[in-house]
């Protein structure tokens, strides 16, 4: 008895906190699962703050799931640019054409089918069919496992295999099962508002009573997290070639890995950051030998460093100026109309005819 009135506790001080500290989010005045598949999407690895005006872009650009389907890749990624973890994009771009074209345009209405959506995997499929189709299905990110084992004082490794299904359950436990969709929004409301992953105000919590963390003493200690995988660390030189037009020339990265399909200038990888004498031995070995090359420059001499999930890539950008013109290249006004990896969308934009 006493765990069942625990768990009605804690859900009606939760949902009754979401209902007064909810932030007001355009995905939450709709049940369309276009757009809260779109904004699921937009939200994996992506703060809220930042993902807003990408979502807003997204519908006027695309209000349908056929018009995002008609589009054609590189118009997806270019509206995509900044926002990282590219391959979620590209996901998006076939799930619409499959839903257009193979659903007439409806998306599935149940977890099951939507889990078999390319790009959608348990945390999306849960939000969709909960926010849209009302089932009773819970999510688990990153704030539910922190939310539940600091008030329950779960001590399981979050990054276990079992760990997931272990935390649903309990999530299952504690939803009102009329009302799954406003408890998932909640909770994961709470975690991101409140229940943060460090120094959270515990004094002003609603649970300051209640949760066996804060009893313990344990918040700092919870979840339990394994460390993660080691960075690998890359160096990249990006090759600037600018003729007499300034005409520059681009290539499209094909190969899996990050980037994929997103334009780059010509590319020399090396194994630490090289001095000047080496990257232009480098260039003047493999690279425009069509061409004279008046001047060698570097655009950055301190290397930015851009960092990625499980890489941190060390990049400079090398400025090369050729006699006469260069052979398939395109002019200054039209490399801006490419889909770019934000770290070079801002050199171009900042640095590129500087």
């Amino acid at each position: 008895m006493r765990h069942k009135i625990k768990i009605m506790d804690f859900t009606n001080s939760l949902m009754q906190w979401y209902l007064q500290n909810k932030r007001d989010l355009p995905w939450r005045k709709t049940v369309n699962p276009y757009k809260i598949w779109l904004s699921e999407i937009m939200l994996q690895q992506t703060r809220v703050a930042q993902g807003t005006p990408y979502f807003f872009s997204f519908i006027k650009a695309f209000p349908t799931v056929f018009d995002l389907a008609a589009a054609n890749e590189e118009q997806v990624l270019k509206l995509w640019q900044g926002l990282g973890y590219y391959s979620r994009a590209r996901n998006l771009h076939k799930t619409a054409q499959y839903v257009a074209n193979e659903l007439s345009g409806v998306f599935p209405d149940n977890y099951n089918d939507l889990l078999k959506l390319k790009g959608v995997g348990e945390y999306t499929a849960a939000a969709i069919a909960s926010f849209s189709y009302n089932e009773a299905v819970p999510v688990v990110d990153g704030n539910v496992f922190r939310v539940l084992s600091r008030y329950f004082d779960v001590e399981t490794d979050i990054a276990s295999a079992s760990a997931k299904k272990e935390f649903a359950a309990l999530a299952f436990e504690l939803m009102p099962k009329h009302n799954p969709g406003v408890f998932n929004q909640a909770i994961m409301e709470f975690g991101a508002l409140q229940c943060v992953p460090k120094s959270p105000n515990c004094g002003i919590c609603v649970f300051n009573t209640s949760c066996a963390a804060l009893q313990k003493k344990k918040v700092d200690q919870l979840p339990v997290k394994s460390k993660k995988l080691k960075v690998r660390n890359r160096f990249f030189n990006y090759l600037v070639v600018l003729d007499d037009n300034d005409n520059t020339i681009i290539q499209k990265r094909i190969a899996k890995g990050i980037w994929h399909n997103l334009y780059e200038f010509p590319l020399i990888e090396t194994e630490r950051v090289e001095d000047f004498d080496c990257i232009v031995n480098l260039i003047q070995s493999d690279f425009f030998k069509g061409n004279e090359i008046v001047g060698i420059s570097v655009s950055n001499p301190e290397t930015i460093i851009h960092k990625l999930s499980h890489q941190h890539l060390h990049i400079k950008f090398w400025k090369i100026k050729v006699n006469g013109t260069i052979k398939n290249a395109i002019n200054s006004k039209t490399v801006k109309t490419f889909p770019f990896p934000i770290v070079i969308h801002n050199f171009i934009e900042k640095d590129f005819l500087s």
